[in-house]
């Protein structure tokens, strides 16, 4: 299940003025970022990403609104709450995407009838326009959601998942990108139904591991199951001292270069957080904590002024402190990483460098210089299941 532009109907719910007008949102000055365009505007050519100078060039007569992402948070929850009272079980995939898993409920329920019936719900409920796709699968549902759009819904029989996906477009595959859409047009391959046709290991030979993955998605093939949703994933780090302190720069720089950690750990695993909280450990051993609700994201420049004035709440300057802690919860899977209604094309291509570098040669090699004195960061990291071992600390 998709909401169709979501972002676009959260704010046509507030202004019905906007209905059947050409929307950009995202980073008003010429600077900025396309998040998200509404249906009009993309017959222009505009997409998600899209510098906003080129989107007004392309469509001078669009809307253009900054947008409110607390305003979708909480879209977003509404919407999670009548889906989680539906179904026993679904994924979370972003804000505004969702698998669900109605496996075996055809012995008490039409699927098709259950998955109508919910979107019916969800549409009276929230006011949002949402699509959907129904497959024995992941790949094949999500393809057919973006088939059924806008505000419609489809339904593939097993068994005909690869006369489906045949004539489609071959970046209608999920995961392939611009660059691999190149190299397969290179090729001379543009339908996905070139693809079923072609030997597994020639595509192997040609992409990879990648190229079997997607050769096993042109054939209708993902055995990837649905991950149930829960808001209880969290993310954390503590740092005790060996000497208590009272050192406001030091705590400061240690809160901010625990948080520019955390933040890449959420890119690096695809999350995004919705809740902060920061905790303080005195020399009596009288713990305190606080946390904040926030518009869900993982930039650094996000989290980092909401933890430090979190902990500016708790310190008591007569104490000293023996522990610091930073931990973000409420986590979602998202691929929207970075805060686009406010960040220049600038600041998303210096993140994506940056988590590049730290990829490559460690996740301490590149930071803040507020930040440098934290030499160790101790972390849970629930993405691997085990606390990785203390990266040693470089310097660029």
């Amino acid at each position: 299940m998709d909401l169709d532009t979501f972002f676009v109907s959260c704010e046509r719910l507030t202004d019905r003025r906007l209905e059947g007008k050409p929307i950009l949102i995202g980073g008003v000055s010429d600077r900025g970022v396309v998040a998200s365009c509404s249906y009009e505007a993309r017959k222009f050519g505009i997409h998600s990403a899209m510098p906003m100078k080129l989107a007004r060039q392309l469509c001078p007569e669009a809307i253009v609104i900054k947008g409110n992402a607390s305003t979708y948070s909480k879209k977003s929850e509404e919407v999670t709450e009548i889906i989680r009272e539906w179904v026993p079980l679904f994924e979370k995939t972003s804000i505004d995407e969702f698998y669900i898993d109605l496996s075996g409920m055809d012995r008490f329920f039409n699927g098709f009838k259950l998955a109508s019936e919910l979107r019916e719900k969800i549409i009276d409920g929230t006011g949002l326009p949402i699509s959907f796709g129904l497959s024995e699968n992941k790949t094949v549902s999500k393809v057919a959601t973006g088939e059924a759009k806008p505000n419609n819904k489809l339904k593939v029989d097993h068994g005909f998942e690869k006369i489906f996906l045949s004539p489609l477009a071959v970046n209608k595959i999920p995961m392939v990108g611009e660059k691999t859409y190149q190299s397969l047009r290179d090729l001379g391959i543009r339908k996905i139904m070139t693809i079923q046709q072609m030997p597994v290991e020639l595509m192997e030979k040609v992409f990879g591991k990648n190229g079997v993955t997607i050769w096993e998605k042109a054939n209708g093939i993902d055995r990837s199951p649905v991950v149930p949703y829960s808001e209880r994933k969290s993310i954390s780090t503590e740092r005790t001292f060996d000497r208590d302190t009272i050192d406001v720069i030091k705590l400061k720089g240690i809160l901010l270069a625990m948080t520019e950690n955390l933040a890449f750990q959420l890119r690096r695993g695809q999350k995004l957080t919705s809740c902060v909280t920061v905790k303080v450990r005195y020399s009596d051993f009288n713990t305190h904590t606080l946390q904040s609700r926030i518009p869900y994201t993982s930039a650094d420049h996000m989290l980092i002024p909401t933890v430090l004035n979190l902990f500016n709440r708790l310190y008591n300057k007569r104490l000293l402190v023996r522990l610091i802690g930073v931990r973000f919860s409420h986590l979602v899977n998202g691929g929207y990483q970075i805060n686009l209604f406010e960040d220049a094309t600038e600041m998303i291509n210096l993140y994506q460098a940056m988590d590049k570098v730290r990829d490559k040669y460690g996740d301490r090699t590149v930071m803040r210089a507020a930040g440098i004195e934290a030499k160790t960061i101790s972390r849970f990291n629930p993405f691997k299941g085990e606390p990785p071992p203390l990266l040693p600390n470089r310097r660029m």
